[in-house]
Formats: C-alpha cells, structure tokens, sequence
C-alpha cells in the first residue's frame, strides 16, 4: 500500500525546511543528522507534508494528542478564551483556571483535590519531587530504571532511560532500583505474582539499605511509556502503597503519558485502585493543544503548605489558553465516551490483532498494554529473547528497526519506534476501523524486521 495523496506545495515544504534548518534547534539530536519532516497540516489521526503524502499517526504527536488534531470543540473554546482573556498571572482566582482544576481534581483518584498547574510533565515531576522532599524534609527518592520522567534538571536525573547519562552527576539524591517485568525479569521470575513478589522484595530491601527515614518518596510511572509499557502485575502497586505507608514515604505516581483515557480508564491508577500521595499529569489533559500539565496532591501534603509558602511557581502556571483547552477537552471526552472507546479499543481490536500479527512474525517477542497503549518487543529470536538491536543502538546497529521505521512510512503509517519497541499509541478516539488499517499495515511493515531474525 501507499500514503494517500493530498494537495501538494513542495516549494512552500522547502521553505519550511530551509528555515527549520538554519534556526530551529532540535531536542534530543545530533542537529546535522537529522532530515524533519515538514508538516503542512493535521486533522483527526491523520497529518500530511508538503509532498502530498498523508500519514496515519500510531504516535499521537508524542503520545498526547488523546482526541487527535484539531478536534472543532477544542479549537473553538481556545478562540473563545483568546477573545475573552489571553492570559493573567497566576496568583488570581480565574474562571477558566478554576473550572479545568475542578474537572482534573474530580478526576483523580482519592482525595486528590488540590491542582498545582505547570507547562508541561517534567515541570510537573520537578515540583512533585519538592513537594515530597519538603512535606518530608527528606532528601532521596527512589525511581526505576525503566523509565522516563522528564528533562528538567531533577526530573531527568529521576529518569532510569538512556536520555539521563550526559546529565546523570549522581549527586540528585536519585536511587534506583528494578520495577517488574517479567519478559526481561531481573527477578528470574516464571509467573507474574514470583515478578510481583520479587520486585516488592527487592524494592523493600533497596529501602532498607539506603535508610527509611532518609527516603522522600517513590516516583512510579503508572504504566511505564517510552521504556516499555510493561503493565504492572496485578498487586504490585498496591504493594509500593502499603510499603510507602509504613515507612512514611510519599508515593508518587506519574501519569503524564498514561493519564487521561490512555489506558481506558480516566487514570492508570484506577486500574489498581490504588490512590497515591502525588499525581503528575500533561500530555492528554488538553490533547497538547497549549502546553499544561500540574500536579494532583493529597489533602496531608496540602496542609503542609497551608501556612508555610510552597516555594515554588512559573509565570504560566494555569494558563488561560491551556485551560481552556483543558475544560474542552475533559467535557468532549465526557460527551464524546471517550475513555470507555479506548478501553474497548484495548479488548476488542488492539489485544486481538496485535497477537494475531506475533503469531506471524518471528521478529515480535512480547505483546502487552492496554486501552490505547500497546508495545511490540522486537526480538532477534523468540527464544532467547535476544533485542531485535542492542540497548540504546545507534547508526549500523540500530539499521534493522530503522528499516521498519522506513518501511511503516513508505505504506503511509507513522510508527512510534523506540530501542527494539515499536509502541501503538494512537488517539484514544481513534475509530475502529482506522486502527484496523494501521494494524493491517504495520503487519505488513514487520515483515523487514522479520529478515533480521537469527
């Protein structure tokens, strides 16, 4: 198959690129060895370039865009926002900073009622990890190693990926240890409840070892994003919350990519029942319209600072524009069913299909996820469960998944590609039957990882 054609500029795309080129600085790249794409617009789950080639987004932008681009409700309450109020500074009770605070607050697990607006996720896990260090008055918090937080200066050293090394000085007060997993177990573990166990083990002994008392908070991504999407086993996170109870550490879930709807459920949380002390989020609260994310706190660190100033703000801090965008997007997701849509999504068309496709490539070691938030682990060979290219691979050793990547675009499908994963994260209102066609064609971009298989 072959992108579908839309209308054509490639002299307005070469513009575009020049300028991109001589001025834009790109984040997380060598600058001279990257070719962007020029994109000429985007609407739904689709986007196109200049060269009339229209892609189907299995990214969702970077895994934010939860109703797809452009959704008319949502641009029109930014237009009406702008006309009304473009901005004010944060230190004034606004309308629209209320209502979306309200809408989040209602929507968060527990008693998470008290709504800490930022610009974005790392700024939110940035404040989240001062909130904690201070209600505490304890220094370290411990994170995973799979996992990804944010690129701010305390957010990226709570990061366990790659991204964090150049920045990594080991003197953030971070200390890691092994989530479960149980396809790559560091816990030899068989079943999900040995990972389960195991894992609550060796988070307990981590604990131990490093001091109680000298521990803020643990940082969780609910569901880990772009290290893996690895579900937690069943009575895992209920674990991490009873362990943070008796020692007093405050448990912080991070909900920036899995939140709003992503998983079929309004958080991640929800799936376990379990409430945490903090809640980061961003990304799928206003579907990236204008950049928001906040942090959703407990009533016990609320009145830390109910006569001691938080120490802590940013001049956007709840945003008129971005909330606006937020309060439309809650109630279209509301009206819309859209969370109950990316649950069925999970059940009904991703789960089915996407075990079907391993069935057929010997290149698919694992299929998991949920709601709209699925990975496929790429393998070498099933059996060893050798990685499809090495950990962090670069240039010649990281051709085989680019070699996918380049053949899923060349059918008209973006994929989402990370280390030896390629994720499906499309809008979480993504119709049935769109999923399908890109399901059809990533199926049948997997057989040029096929020819990498030992």
């Amino acid at each position: 198959m072959t992108p579908h054609r839309v209308p054509a500029d490639p002299a307005k795309g070469a513009a575009v690129k020049a300028a991109d080129r001589a001025h834009v600085f790109h984040s997380w790249s060598a600058q001279e060895l990257i070719d962007p794409l020029a994109v000429a617009g985007a609407e739904g789950v689709h986007f196109w370039d200049y060269d009339g080639n229209r892609y189907l987004d299995f990214t969702s932008g970077l895994v934010y865009t939860n109703i797809g681009y452009q959704h008319p409700k949502v641009v029109a309450a930014v237009q009406e926002q702008a006309a009304k109020m473009t901005t004010f500074a944060p230190a004034f009770a606004i309308d629209v900073r209320s209502e979306a605070a309200r809408l989040v607050a209602e929507r968060t697990p527990g008693d998470l009622d008290k709504i800490f607006f930022t610009n974005g996720g790392a700024e939110a896990v940035e404040n989240a990890a001062r909130m904690a260090r201070l209600h505490t008055g304890r220094p370290k918090i411990l994170s995973a190693f799979r996992s990804y937080h944010g690129a701010t200066s305390t957010a990226i050293n709570l990061t366990g990926d790659p991204r964090r090394w150049a920045s990594d000085t080991a003197t953030s007060g971070v200390v890691r240890f092994w989530a479960p997993f149980l396809y790559r177990s560091a816990f030899y573990a068989t079943t999900e409840a040995e990972e389960c166990e195991r894992a609550l083990a060796h988070l307990e002994d981590t604990i131990a070892f490093e001091g109680p008392a000298s521990i803020a908070a643990i940082i969780l991504e609910t569901v880990p994003g772009t290290a893996g999407i690895m579900v937690p086993p069943a009575g895992y996170l209920a674990g991490v919350r009873e362990i943070c109870d008796r020692y007093g550490i405050v448990f912080i879930l991070d909900e920036v990519m899995s939140g709003f709807g992503r998983t079929g459920e309004w958080f991640a949380a929800d799936h376990a029942d379990v409430v945490p002390d903090l809640l980061t989020f961003a990304k799928g609260v206003n579907s990236g319209y204008v950049p928001l994310g906040g942090v959703a706190i407990s009533p016990a660190i609320a009145e830390t600072f109910a006569r001691r100033p938080y120490p802590g703000g940013l001049t956007y801090s709840g945003h008129p524009l971005a909330c606006a965008a937020a309060v439309a997007t809650i109630n279209v997701m509301e009206e819309e069913g859209v969370v109950a849509h990316a649950a069925r999504l999970g059940t009904d068309v991703f789960g089915p299909a996407l075990r079907e496709i391993a069935a057929r490539h010997p290149s698919v070691g694992e299929v998991r996820g949920l709601g709209a938030f699925w990975a496929l682990d790429l393998v070498r060979n099933q059996e060893t469960r050798e990685p499809l290219v090495p950990y962090n691979a670069t240039g010649e050793a990281n051709a085989p998944m680019a070699a996918f990547a380049a053949a899923c675009k060349s059918t008209g499908l973006w994929p989402f590609v990370n280390m030896n994963r390629t994720h499906v994260v499309p809008a979480c209102n993504i119709t049935a039957e769109e999923a399908k066609e890109g399901l059809t064609l990533l199926d049948e971009a997997l057989s040029v990882a096929d020819e990498h298989v030992a």
